[in-house]
C-alpha cells in the first residue's frame, strides 16, 4: 500500500542546503523549510511534521539548543529528528543521539542515504504511532470491561442487599446503605493508625466497603416468627438468631467455592483468591464475625480482642449504632446521643476501643450520613 505522503521540515540557516534537501525530498514527500530555530518554532505553532532535517551548526540558537527545546516540549516531543551536519565527529554524533535525535547524517550529504534514513524513520515513526494507538485502544477496552465486571458486581451486591432488607421487614429502611456509609467513614479514619492503617491500605478497603452491606445476609435462613417477631426473643429464639452469623458465612464459602469450582481454580497457600471473589471473603469474615465482641463475650467463636477480624469489628460498630437509632418491630428508635453514649461505654467491652475512637472522631460524618439516608 502506498504510503500517505508525509510531511518534512528542514531547518538550515544556508538557502542553499535548504534547497538542496528540499528538491530532493519534495518528489515523495510535503516538505516545508526554516531558516533558523525561532522560525522553526513559529512554524510549529501551526503545522505537526511527520520528521525534522535539523542542521546542527547555525547561528543564535544552534541545532542541538532547538533539538533540546523540542524535546522538552510534549506537542513536538515525539516527532522523529534527524541531524545534518558538517560535524562528523563521533563525540558530536553520540551528543547529538544522546539528546535524542534518531539518526545523524554528515555533510555532504549522499542523496540516497538521505532518502534511506528519511524513509526508514517514517516507517519506524509510524510503527510506533500505530503501537500506541493499539495500546490505548487496549487500554480503553480493558479500563471499559473492568468498568462492566465492576457495575455487574454492584448490581449483584444491591440486589442481595434489596433482599436481605425485604426479608428482614426493612424493605423501606435502607440500613445496609447507611451501615455502609458508617464503615466507608471509619475505616477511612483508622488508614492513619499506625497499626490498622496497614490492613486498610487499598485494595482493602475498597473490599471491606463494598462486603459490609452483606453482614446479615444470614438472616434470610431465619424462621418468619422470629425474624419479624414484634416483640423482644425469648432466649430459645435468640439461639436461633444468633446462627444467622454461621448461615451467612457458610453461604457465602459455598458461594466462593463453587464460583471457584466452576472456573476450574482451585485457591491454595501458594495460590490465593483471585481479585474478583477476594471481597466475598471479606464478606464472609464480616457475616461470621460481626457479633464478636471485643471482651471475648460474642459469638459465633467467642473472639477476643485483635483475633476477631477488623473488618468485622469495624462493622459491629456501624450495625449496631444504626440498629439502636432507628426504630424495631419491639422497639422505639434510640436518641442519637443515648446511642453514641452507648457505644463509647462498651469501648473495651464489646467493641474495639480504637474502632470507637474512629466512631467518635466522625461524628460529624455520621450525621450528614443519616440526614441523606434517613427512612
Amino acid at each position: 500500500m502506498p504510503r500517505i505522503t508525509a510531511t518534512l521540515l528542514v531547518i538550515d540557516d544556508e538557502p542553499l542546503n535548504l534547497a538542496l534537501l528540499a528538491n530532493l525530498l519534495k518528489p515523495h514527500h510535503r516538505v516545508l523549510g526554516a531558516r533558523s530555530g525561532a522560525l522553526a518554532l513559529a512554524l510549529l505553532e501551526q503545522e505537526r511534521p511527520d520528521l525534522i532535517l535539523l542542521d546542527v551548526v547555525m547561528p543564535e540558537m544552534d541545532g542541538l539548543t532547538l533539538l533540546v527545546r523540542l524535546k522538552q516540549n510534549p506537542v513536538t516531543a515525539d516527532i522523529p529528528v534527524i541531524l545534518v551536519s558538517a560535524l562528523g565527529d563521533e563525540v558530536d554524533e553520540e551528543l547529538g543521539l544522546a539528546l535524542g535525535a534518531v539518526d545523524y547524517i554528515v555533510k555532504p550529504i549522499k542523496p540516497a542515504v538521505v532518502l534511506a534514513r528519511v524513509r526508514t524513520h517514517l516507517d519506524l515513526h509510524e510503527a510506533q504511532q500505530r503501537l500506541q494507538q493499539h495500546n490505548a485502544w487496549l487500554e480503553r477496552t480493558l479500563a471499559q470491561r473492568l468498568h462492566d465486571h465492576q457495575l455487574g458486581q454492584d448490581v449483584t451486591l444491591c440486589a442481595l442487599t434489596e433482599l436481605i432488607e425485604t426479608r428482614g421487614g426493612d424493605e423501606n429502611s435502607p440500613h445496609t446503605l447507611r451501615t455502609q456509609r458508617y464503615v466507608e467513614a471509619m475505616a477511612s479514619w483508622l488508614r492513619t493508625h499506625p497499626v490498622y492503617g496497614v490492613q486498610l491500605r487499598e485494595p482493602a478497603l475498597s473490599m471491606l466497603v463494598k462486603a459490609a452491606p452483606l453482614h446479615d445476609i444470614g438472616k434470610i435462613g431465619i424462621p418468619d416468627h422470629i425474624l419479624l417477631k414484634p416483640a423482644p426473643l425469648t432466649a430459645e429464639e435468640f439461639e436461633v438468631m444468633k446462627t444467622h452469623t454461621r448461615i451467612g458465612g457458610d453461604a457465602l464459602r459455598h458461594a466462593i467455592h463453587r464460583a471457584l469450582a466452576l472456573h476450574g481454580d482451585r485457591p491454595s497457600a501458594h495460590h490465593p483468591l483471585p481479585d474478583g471473589v477476594r471481597y466475598l471473603e471479606v464478606a464472609r469474615l464480616i457475616a461470621t464475625h460481626h457479633h464478636e465482641c471485643w471482651d471475648g463475650s460474642g459469638y459465633p467463636d467467642g473472639l477476643a480482642e485483635r483475633d476477631i477480624p477488623l473488618p468485622a469489628r469495624i462493622v459491629a460498630v456501624a450495625d449496631v449504632f444504626d440498629a439502636l437509632t432507628h426504630r424495631k418491630p419491639h422497639r422505639p428508635a434510640w436518641p442519637v446521643e443515648e446511642a453514641q453514649a452507648y457505644v463509647r461505654a462498651q469501648a473495651g467491652q464489646r467493641f474495639d476501643p480504637i474502632v470507637v475512637a474512629a466512631f467518635d472522631a466522625m461524628q460529624d460524618r455520621f450525621t450528614a450520613i443519616r440526614a441523606h439516608l434517613a427512612d
